[in-house]
């Protein structure tokens, strides 16, 4: 393992003082739970601080580079530091190689391990602060992060799929969607709805999700994928 870590410090133009500060950022907290007396601690607390600090830089940089209100720009930095983005890219620099899950843990997919990744990834954020203060981290930052800033403006991935659809819809056929729920199913702890979302009788798309307002966020982005594809 450490010399996997070594690697990924390598890859990622990382130099560590403090090597045991870094090996701790992938230590999970089921770990733990399995290995009784590993010697490091989990990674919650570099997380917590690792938030803090990905929250100051971002919001810096989007500050002194914008003169946009400040409506926008909180949407912008939303957008950029949301959990699928900072799993994507944890999952990018090699951070899901390393982490050290329980047997439970280590079989997790979807949001779970998304999770896991994104907390990761602050985690590592507040490691590097520690061992070489703020001028470092913010770099790590800019270079891993920020510069898919230009990608979220250019495609409007700031806003939501439903605000998307109805501006979409609302100029090509100036009606407002609806949003329908055709099935519910399973237990109430672990209830799946099926939505359809409509442009008066005719539905432009549909999606599944745990809660009513996830499935119109997933039928929004299907009818959006329709609208592109033509």
């Amino acid at each position: 393992m450490q010399k996997k870590i070594s690697d990924f410090e390598s890859k990622n133009n990382l130099n560590f003082k403090n090597k045991t500060l870094l090996r701790q950022v992938f230590v999970h907290r089921s770990y733990l739970n399995e290995n009784l007396g590993f010697d490091l601690d989990n990674n919650e607390r570099l997380e917590f601080l690792g938030d803090a600090v990905l929250e100051l830089v971002v919001t810096e940089y989007l500050y002194l580079k914008y003169e946009n209100p400040e409506g926008e720009l909180t949407n912008w930095r939303s957008a950029l530091v949301k959990g699928t983005m900072l799993a994507e890219i944890a999952n990018k620099i090699g951070i899901n190689d390393l982490m050290y899950l329980s047997r439970g843990e280590s079989k997790s997919i979807g949001k779970a391990r998304q999770l896991i990744l994104a907390n990761a990834f602050e985690a590592l954020i507040g490691a590097i602060y520690l061992d070489g203060g703020y001028k470092p981290a913010k770099k790590f930052i800019e270079n891993n992060l920020i510069i898919y800033l230009d990608k979220i403006l250019e495609n409007r991935l700031y806003k939501d799929s439903k605000s998307l659809f109805q501006e979409l819809s609302q100029e090509k056929a100036g009606i407002t969607p609806q949003y329908k729920v055709i099935s519910e199913i399973g237990p109430d702890h672990a209830k799946k709805f099926t939505v359809g979302v409509y442009l008066g009788e005719v539905m432009e798309g549909s999606g599944v999700g745990s809660s009513k307002q996830e499935a119109e966020q997933m039928a929004a982005q299907d009818a959006l994928k329709k609208y592109d594809d033509n």
